[in-house]
């Protein structure tokens, strides 16, 4: 069957449709709003949606390249602005919205970019303890990212010139807000970043979110984030967070924070310095007052002061030591012969046979019982012998028979010429007695030359 001329294929109609529609000025800027449903966003990045409203409803798409520029995600039952061009998509012959711009709605359109941002980076880990770089104790280079204009490198300057003026500042200049913002900001990071800076601090002061929103953007951020040099953040006042506070290594609340976060204050580090020094001389003469209450126990002992008595009471404990070895040896060797008497009239018993046997077992502990004698002797005298040079060691007269003699004065012991009083008789004591002089001279030391040997008192 023909077909019939006065009838329209469907690609006519529909082609048709489409041609009006493109034609149509108002269709080709069209600017709507509502809300998304069925959002579906393509592995080859285009976003399917529908946009509908109570009463109505358009099939909606926006195509990859026009979407990375979107400041957040959409999703479903989110209401929003939209501008692009309506058109018929022929295989299906409906007319669809193709989409080149897309906002949330309302005032809340930058806060909700914001969370989304912060939640995408907050999972990546830039926000991670772990990633922040700790700050230099005693900067020589402080850089300042901001506005060359304003109160903002004003403040930084002056406090940092009043708490550490040995640091140079390197002031970066940047556009804070506007279109030129995010590119400027990024240049000066990346710029400052590899000019062997101690510590570098970024920041402009109090605005809106609109104000701010250069700080927000995600290419300043992950800027920071890449940074080497230690960063301090300073956006706005402190009721003011951006994404930039969380990336930095440290948020400062306002910019005057920020540069007394980045250098050190001089007076509080010469306060600590002077501190640090009383206590330390307190410290000193309290332990030189312990070491002269030390020193002066000492030289009051009973040892430093009677050398002699403990000389003597170190021979009688040797005496007595000697008297017990002697008696020990005595009974020791008593108890052995006892027993050796014992086994002779015991094998005088035995007959003859039996005699023999034992006379050797006889012999044999004859032997041992010597052996055994002669390692106790042997011992007993080494540790005599041990005991012997220990006390003769400790005995101060042996320096007094090479010659040497203690001098006092009443009960003070006489070490120096400084201790001796004119006044006084001067008694020496020497290993066999003691000797009472006067003093009729004192000089200072001078050369000491030995003559003779010291006369042997046998």
């Amino acid at each position: 069957m023909e077909a019939n001329h006065s009838y329209l294929s469907v690609t006519q109609v529909t082609k048709e449709l489409k041609r009006i529609i493109e034609q149509h000025e108002q269709m080709n800027h069209v600017m709507l709003y509502g809300e998304i449903s069925n959002f579906k966003h393509h592995s080859r990045g285009h976003m399917y949606f529908t946009l509908k409203d109570d009463r109505a409803r358009i099939s909606a798409v926006m195509f990859a390249g026009n979407n990375r520029a979107l400041r957040f995600h959409p999703e479903n039952g989110m209401k929003v602005l939209i501008q692009g061009n309506i058109s018929v998509y022929e295989p299906y012959g409906q007319y669809q919205l193709y989409v080149r711009n897309m906002e949330p709605d309302g005032l809340g359109q930058l806060y909700l970019a914001y969370e989304q941002l912060k939640k995408k980076l907050e999972t990546e880990g830039l926000f991670a303890n772990e990633r922040k770089k700790p700050l230099p104790s005693f900067p020589k280079r402080v850089g300042v990212v901001t506005s060359q204009t304003g109160a903002v490198i004003r403040d930084i300057y002056t406090t940092i010139t009043r708490r550490y003026p040995q640091a140079a500042i390197h002031l970066y200049p940047v556009a804070v807000q506007g279109p030129e913002a995010v590119p400027s900001i990024v240049n000066a990071l990346k710029r400052a970043d590899v000019a062997g800076l101690d510590v570098l601090i970024a920041g402009r002061g109090g605005g809106s979110i609109e104000e701010l929103w250069a700080f927000n953007d995600e290419q300043v951020v992950r800027t920071t984030a890449m940074l080497t040099t230690p960063i301090i953040s300073a956006v706005g006042h402190e009721t003011d967070v951006t994404l930039h506070d969380f990336v930095a290594d440290v948020r400062a609340a306002t910019p005057t924070a920020a540069a007394e976060l980045a250098v050190p204050s001089m007076k509080e580090w010469t306060d600590k310095l002077i501190s640090i020094q009383k206590r330390l001389t307190v410290a000193s003469k309290q332990l030189l007052r312990q070491r002269q209450v030390k020193l002066k126990q000492l030289r009051q002992s009973y040892a430093f002061k009677y050398p002699e008595q403990l000389v003597t009471q170190k021979e009688q404990e040797l005496d007595r030591n000697l008297e017990y070895l002697h008696r020990f040896m005595k009974r020791y060797m008593g108890d052995k012969k006892q027993s050796y008497v014992d086994v002779s009239h015991r094998l005088e018993r035995m007959n003859r046979c039996d005699a023999q046997r034992k006379t050797f077992r006889l012999q044999q502990l004859k032997e041992r019982l010597q052996r055994s004698m002669k390692e106790v002797f042997q011992k007993q005298s080494t540790a005599f012998d041990t005991r012997l040079s220990k006390l003769e060691i400790l005995n101060p007269l042996n320096t007094l028979r090479r010659g040497y003699n203690v001098a006092y004065q009443g009960e003070q012991l006489v070490s120096s010429i400084k201790h001796i009083q004119s006044s006084l008789p001067l008694t020496l004591h020497l290993h066999d007695g003691q000797v009472t002089s006067e003093v009729q001279t004192v000089s200072e030391k001078q050369s000491l030359a030995l003559k003779g040997e010291p006369i042997d008192d046998e």
